[in-house]
């Protein structure tokens, strides 16, 4: 070997070692410059109050990459339409891995959605992290371990909680549940059970709705009819509004708690009237934007700074964008402890590995944990009530054992 050639290998050595970590490091969505990730969304359809959790995580993501991306990457979201509908969701996420290429599936919305596309992903061992579903089994590590519940107290444990707190209230109440006729609404029927045990049939009078139909008013006026001293209202943001003016307008006055997936300000308190749900009751993990008592808190602070900068548009009183800088924040954490090894296995390993994460948008005291037989990010929530202007935390930070 001649000396030019000695010290031309010399020379290569050093490069040939880095390029080998970097190839075997290389992943479906990611590159030297940039991490691909997908989601489908309600931009169209019954649902369309909850296409702000998207337009939310997309802005928190350019405000990521203004500030250098996540260890030197650019993090690019490709947010779809499915309408909210299981068929369309299959289709759009298809397009996402196997078009796209994205590396993981991210905060899709609804239980029935994620449900369609759940053993697509899971059988391609592809990240299918924090669902836009608060449904009980997203958390079941062992039937969907590539699958991960989403950044709120789920459904089931919310249901929980309300029941306890109706009997604790009345013993001997009796119990009306409206909720949407999928794994969502039933996840809210199981947790009245999980407390009434052998109780439940002569407690509760249970109504259902599919979320195409028209209006709620003939299940309303049933559950009146029922005799129930409670109501649980298990609904999105359209049929919660339709019932808080239902109820109010045939003079019925139960106990009223309704899901926290349907308290906004904006697009439901306000197009039911304000007025007529006042004293209804329901529950809180996030700050809430139109609490004065958050006017000096620092991180609400940075959260109008992000609105006003990235989201000019954005109605500051939607809390689903306190949800979404929440939700991708989680993710920018997860990306963040991958380091630069994004292989798919390794990103799904950092979301069952996050340790006491201190979201600035969360209630004091409530901290995102997982680890490897725990997929329930959020385990804690606080009751409040609706003042007419506003709504009104009170009580101790609640955790309902699963």
């Amino acid at each position: 070997m001649t000396m030019r050639k000695l010290l031309l290998g010399l020379l290569l050595l050093p490069a040939l070692e880095l390029a080998g970590p970097v190839a075997a490091q290389q992943a479906p969505g990611v590159t030297a410059t940039e991490i691909k990730i997908g989601q489908t969304m309600p931009y169209s359809g019954p649902v369309t109050a909850f296409g702000t959790l998207g337009k939310g995580e997309i802005a928190y993501f350019n405000m990521i990459n203004d500030q250098g991306g996540v260890n030197g990457r650019r993090i690019r979201l490709i947010s779809l339409d499915d309408g909210y509908a299981p068929p369309k969701t299959v289709e759009q996420t298809r397009k996402l891995v196997e078009q796209e290429e994205v590396a993981l599936i991210f905060s899709t919305i609804g239980t029935a959605t994620n449900t369609a596309i759940a053993k697509y992903l899971n059988d391609r061992k592809i990240p299918q992290l924090f669902l836009g579903s608060g449904a009980n089994k997203w958390g079941d590590y062992k039937e969907h371990p590539w699958t991960m519940s989403g950044v709120q107290a789920t459904f089931r444990s919310e249901a929980r909680i309300y029941t306890k707190y109706i009997l604790e209230k009345n013993p001997n109440a009796r119990i009306a549940i409206l909720y949407q006729n999928d794994d969502f609404g039933r996840d809210y029927m199981n947790g009245v059970r999980d407390v009434l045990g052998d109780r439940y049939a002569a407690v509760v009078k249970e109504a259902t709705y599919e979320f195409t139909e028209p209006t709620i008013d003939s299940q309303i006026v049933t559950l009146q009819g029922s005799g129930a001293d409670a109501l649980i209202m298990a609904a999105t943001p359209k049929f919660a509004a339709q019932a808080i003016r239902r109820v109010h307008d045939i003079g019925w006055k139960p106990m009223f708690f309704l899901s926290n997936v349907a308290v906004w300000v904006s697009t439901v308190m306000e197009p039911a009237g304000v007025e007529k749900g006042i004293g209804i009751i329901s529950s809180a993990y996030v700050k809430d934007p139109t609490d004065p008592g958050w006017n000096d808190d620092p991180a609400m602070k940075e959260w109008r700074a992000f609105m006003q900068k990235y989201l000019k548009d954005g109605d500051v009183r939607d809390q689903n964008y306190v949800n979404s800088y929440n939700y991708a924040m989680t993710l920018v954490q997860v990306l963040k402890q991958c380091g630069n090894d994004l292989s798919r296995e390794n990103i799904m390993k950092q979301a069952a590995n996050i340790r006491d994460l201190e979201l600035p948008m969360l209630l004091p005291g409530i901290k995102v944990n997982t680890s490897p037989t725990d997929y329930f990010p959020i385990e804690q929530m606080q009751l409040m009530r609706w003042s007419g202007k506003q709504w009104v935390r009170f009580g101790e930070l609640l955790n309902s054992p699963r």
